[in-house]
């Protein structure tokens, strides 16, 4: 245990050497989750203060919880694990930050919280319109806050997942088996984090690893070789291919 709250500048947080006790401690303490638990404050305040009764707010609610899965699962595959990101040097950056850093080093916590710049405009994007479509403007604070709740359990489930920790609830125990077998064998497949129901709707569900081939671009998401010089602006703020191998060479070594 930490045995302290310390702040995000004073340690580097490294997953595989935290237990479940750090994970919470560092979730809480994490700018972005504060800021998406203010905001949802603010939206449930609003919402209060707007509804005229209960039932728009809660229906815009409930269509945000339903299309949460499908907007997680379409993001993940076809945005960021696509290879237009990083073929323009105006998104490349971001690309970076947001996932190629993460499945170069999955341990690391402070690049699996998604960056406020992406996460917040698209959760307003997504959430917004559908509030207040279903039910006005209380309706748009219902669902912008829902939006944000369940971005920030997103968050923490995701932390468990790369956790050295085996969740009792059955539940967190399938995705977390799920999604390492995305980032360790293979990552063109098992895109939804919380829920597997798009990736069985289209076909890129596996349960157990045999059931597809083991994929050589688990870690670069096919940024390397050729595509790693034609477009060169990730690799400008990356470490090179041999600094990559031998870190994880060394992190084998003192595992």
């Amino acid at each position: 245990m930490l045995g302290r709250w310390t702040t995000w500048s004073t340690r580097k947080y490294e997953l595989d050497k935290m237990g479940l006790g750090d994970l919470v401690v560092a979730y809480l303490t994490h700018y972005s989750i504060q800021v998406y638990l203010v905001l949802a404050l603010v939206g449930l305040a609003s919402t209060l203060y707007l509804a005229e009764s209960a039932w728009g707010p809660m229906l815009a609610a409930g269509a945000t919880v339903v299309i949460y899965p499908l907007v997680e699962y379409a993001l993940h595959r076809w945005v960021l694990h696509a290879r237009w990101p990083y073929k323009s040097r105006w998104t490349a950056k971001a690309w970076k930050r947001v996932h190629y850093d993460h499945h170069q080093n999955p341990h690391d916590l402070s690049v699996l919280f998604g960056a406020l710049y992406t996460t917040l405009p698209t959760i307003l994007a997504v959430t917004l319109p559908l509030g207040w479509l279903v039910a006005g403007v209380a309706g748009a604070a219902a669902a912008m806050t829902t939006g944000l709740l369940i971005f920030a359990v997103y968050e923490f489930c995701h932390c468990v997942q790369h956790l050295p920790f085996t969740p009792r609830n059955g539940w967190l125990r399938e995705i977390k088996k799920r999604h390492l077998a995305h980032h360790f064998h293979s990552e063109q497949g098992n895109f939804g984090i919380t829920s597997g129901v798009w990736d069985r709707v289209f076909g890129t569900f596996y349960g157990q690893m045999k059931e597809v081939e083991r994929s050589p671009t688990t870690f670069n998401l096919g940024y390397t070789g050729a595509e790693r010089d034609r477009y060169p602006w990730v690799a400008e703020l990356s470490e090179s291919e041999d600094e990559l191998t031998a870190r994880r060479q060394r992190r084998r070594a003192t595992a």
